[in-house]
């Protein structure tokens, strides 16, 4: 069985999101037979290489809040990251274009480390001092991710290396219906949106296990925390225990 997730490095639902689809993973007893591909999804397509800023004056300014009511928000987040055991640093992160590092993870794609990549890029970025948005930091992480540096510097000096990859993994959520991520897709017959809880994980994937015979894509669990084509990343006010596929 083969589990396609859309995320972007940008959004902290996505990293919440891979922890607690990694611990129902981890309690699904064909665990062993499952595929995981990750795939990209840009919250800021529009935005400039090199074009960057604190994330706290992002936010304040996408809601129209205060920085100290970003701070609070950026709060929430870290209690929910915490509470899945990742680091979060709610001050001092920085925000920018993240296609090269989409381009980058499907150079690790290629090379079979793209979890590897993926997971240090988003521990970089929202857990250490490290700006993922300098090419010099992401070809030192996709060198600690098993890539040979040269070939990463390559990918990320060519603008054209890889970026076909990432375009048409975008076209490709759209025609799913994908408009907030992590948005997760099993064997293209079932759908989650947000970060659920590890128990919804596990449910899907028993759910799509099951009926490994249906072929409409079907969405599955309420709504969970996300980050939406515009780059929303608000809390919903919802208490996600109560959320069952």
């Amino acid at each position: 069985m083969r589990v396609e997730i859309w995320s972007d490095i940008a959004c902290p639902w996505c990293y919440v999101g891979k922890a607690r689809f990694e611990k129902g993973l981890a309690g699904f007893a064909h665990r062993d037979e499952v595929e995981v591909v990750h795939r990209s999804f840009e919250l800021d397509p529009g935005r400039a290489k090199g074009d960057t800023g604190q994330v706290l004056d992002m936010l304040a300014q996408k809601y129209g809040r205060t920085v100290e009511e970003a701070r609070g928000m950026e709060a929430n987040v870290a209690a929910n990251a915490q509470a899945e055991g990742l680091g979060y640093r709610t001050e001092g992160r920085d925000h920018g274009s993240t296609f090269d590092i989409h381009r980058l993870l499907h150079l690790a794609k290629a090379r079979g480390r793209q979890d590897e990549l993926l997971t240090l890029v988003y521990r970089a970025n929202f857990a250490e001092e490290r700006s993922v948005f300098d090419d010099v930091v992401l070809a030192g992480l996709a060198v600690e991710a098993g890539l040979d540096a040269d070939e990463a510097r390559a990918v990320l000096a060519d603008p054209e290396a890889y970026a076909a990859d990432v375009r048409a993994d975008e076209r490709e959520a759209s025609e799913l219906g994908a408009n907030a991520v992590p948005f997760f897709v099993f064997d293209r017959r079932y759908g989650i949106s947000g970060g659920q809880p590890a128990e919804v994980f596990v449910q899907a994937l028993e759910q799509a296990w099951k009926d490994r015979q249906a072929t409409r894509l079907t969405q599955v669990g309420g709504d969970a925390e996300a980050c939406d084509a515009d780059g929303a990343c608000e809390v919903p006010q919802v208490e996600v225990s109560d959320q069952r596929v």
